[in-house]
């Protein structure tokens, strides 16, 4: 495979942005990472998902971190686990297993990680992916995602902001939400103090102007 090109982000990005774009880039603009007990399960989960190496099961082939890569949404990543199907052709269809510490979500970021892994691998090999799975830690269960025109529409839309974001080399400020409680760039990112902050120049600003 070709090595990643310097204007190439990490796919992880994706679901960093997805999550929140001042995460995305504390993390790929800042270079700066903490973890948490979340991410050091989800961390053990994926190199679990990655330990096996590469298995062949009659028309079944698994092949476990996978080295991926795309041109058209600029980015490259690692597949935890792409399931080879022999078609009745008798050529090898790609399926994409990505492997999530918790449970399924309202949003469907996961669901565009994945989908952008098949823009990857259909890229690499010239073959069409249709369809993957997410297997979730908590529930001990596989989703299957059908890689529908507006999951792909979603997933390169995101590339070009996740990408944007990446080349203006600048931190959104912070707003504190509920969700920030659970990130592992809290104590880095401190939301609430500089929300704090702010409402309270604010607040002097009105004051002196009554």
């Amino acid at each position: 495979m070709t090595p990643a090109s310097e204007d190439s982000f990490p796919l992880s990005a994706l679901q960093h942005f997805a999550f929140c774009p001042r995460q995305c880039a504390l993390i790929h603009v800042e270079r700066q990472w903490a973890e948490n007990s979340l991410t050091a399960q989800g961390r053990v989960l994926h190199d679990r998902a990655h330990e096996a190496g590469t298995e062949s099961r009659g028309d079944l082939r698994i092949a476990r971190a996978l080295p991926l890569q795309s041109a058209s949404l600029g980015l490259h990543g690692v597949a935890d686990v792409v399931e080879f199907h022999r078609q009745p052709d008798g050529t090898w269809r790609p399926f994409p297993v990505e492997y999530k510490r918790g449970r399924p979500k309202s949003e469907p970021i996961d669901a565009v990680q994945l989908c952008a892994q098949a823009v990857c691998l259909e890229e690499m090999l010239g073959v069409s992916v249709p369809a993957g799975a997410l297997f979730y830690g908590a529930t001990k269960r596989r989703l299957d995602v059908v890689f529908d025109a507006a999951l792909r529409a979603a997933t390169r839309e995101l590339a070009v902001a996740v990408a944007a974001l990446i080349a203006g080399q600048r931190t959104p400020p912070p707003v504190f939400e509920p969700k920030c409680r659970g990130c592992s760039l809290l104590e880095l990112c401190r939301p609430q103090a500089v929300t704090r902050s702010a409402s309270a120049h604010l607040a002097r600003l009105m004051a002196a102007s009554d």
